[in-house]
């Protein structure tokens, strides 16, 4: 099972996520599931960068990704940001609610951003 951990701070924002597991679908290679997370969480990380210009903090090896934001200034794109990283969480749940058994989302309340 795939395990999406999306973490926001006490003002709704999302601050980072992770995504562990793999769906076990079908075979590797040929797992919709699989495929599709990836390709939404690789996806919203780079789209962020191209787009906004804000890098992320991230980590990736075999079936896991973990992509963080860290101090931004004051004048960078927050909302732009958060518009991608809701997007990117809006079809990981259209995904859970015809995967379920293959990918839970975890919403996470932080009470500080990390580093």
């Amino acid at each position: 099972m795939i395990i999406v951990r999306i973490e926001r701070l006490e003002d709704g924002t999302i601050q980072g996520f992770s995504s562990r597991g793999h769906a076990g679908y079908a075979d590797p290679g040929e797992d919709i599931v699989c495929a599709a997370v990836s390709a939404i969480t690789v996806g919203a990380v780079n789209s962020i960068e191209t787009l906004t210009g804000i890098v992320m903090k991230s980590k990736m090896k075999d079936g896991f990704l973990s992509a963080r934001l860290r101090n931004l200034p004051d004048d960078a794109p927050h909302d732009n940001v958060q518009l991608l990283l809701e997007s990117m969480q809006v079809m990981l749940v259209t995904i859970e609610e015809s995967y379920g058994e293959y990918i839970q989302i975890k919403q996470v309340t932080i009470t500080e951003k990390r580093r």
